[in-house]
């Protein structure tokens, strides 16, 4: 088969949460580019209006899907909607996620909660809807969580405490591992991104205080740009990472390494 056969996505839907803007919509963008139909999931349905309308000029077709997916009920009537509209689902990416920032020793029970629940939780939920109600009656599908390098390694201590978001994602980084064992062998691949320190709404606060120090900390000399996503979902969601499952790749410039 050629190359161009293995990353072509025409005629499978992808479900990306977190997508009005910043990593789901650039994951959104590539998966679009090779052909995928695109279901795009958010809080705000203005929010992603703008990301469609941004898709549509790229010639990419994608249609919003609000949810608040820490809401009660909110993954099975997520995979229903997606389902009547498009008739499967055979992509999903997770990139839907929360963050809070405060000293471990006085972490706030809310913010605990509200992170693990979205970050880990709700994450759970829809991959579980998912498999049981496509991937798994299909016997293909590719799951795409987003983790993160704090997943992977310790909190620097000059920067704001982040020990939720921390732990959240190390659970992501696990529960990748436990489902690609578990579902690998009906059909279902199961692989992670950990993305370094990459411009976005939820980074803003420390990279306006110390992107330049994590620039310089990092082998590539940069954060993570526009581009620097795609390659990597295309791959764990296409024909051409068909025998990589259960992995995590970290896209960081080289930051883990050191």
């Amino acid at each position: 088969m050629s190359l161009t056969r293995l990353f072509d996505l025409s005629g499978r839907v992808a479900v990306v949460t977190g997508a009005s803007r910043g990593l789901g919509l650039q994951i959104a963008e590539a998966l679009g580019e090779y052909g995928a139909k695109l279901a795009l999931v958010a809080r705000k349905a203005t929010d992603l209006d703008g990301a469609v309308a941004r898709l549509a000029a790229l010639g990419v077709e994608a249609l919003p899907f609000p949810a608040d997916l820490g809401a009660p009920g909110a993954a099975e009537a997520l995979v229903t909607a997606v389902r009547e509209t498009y008739g499967r689902i055979d992509i999903l990416v997770n990139n839907a996620g929360a963050t809070w920032g405060a000293p471990a020793e006085t972490y706030p029970e809310d913010g605990w909660d509200k992170v693990i629940h979205l970050n880990v939780t709700a994450l759970f939920r829809l991959t579980q809807a998912v498999g049981r109600d496509c991937f798994l009656p299909q016997g293909k599908g590719a799951v795409i969580n987003i983790a993160s390098i704090e997943g992977l390694m310790g909190h620097h201590w000059s920067r704001p405490g982040t020990i939720a978001y921390n732990a959240s994602k190390g659970a992501v980084v696990n529960i990748t591992r436990a489902l690609a064992a578990e579902w690998g062998p009906r059909g279902v691949r199961v692989n992670a991104i950990a993305p370094g320190y990459f411009p976005s709404k939820m980074t803003y606060a420390v990279l306006d205080a110390h992107g330049d120090t994590l620039a310089g900390q990092t082998p590539l000399g940069k954060l993570g740009g526009e581009e620097d996503m795609k390659g990597a979902a295309l791959l764990f969601a296409s024909d051409a990472g068909g025998h990589i499952t259960g992995q995590i790749l970290a896209v960081d410039g080289g930051f883990t390494i050191i």
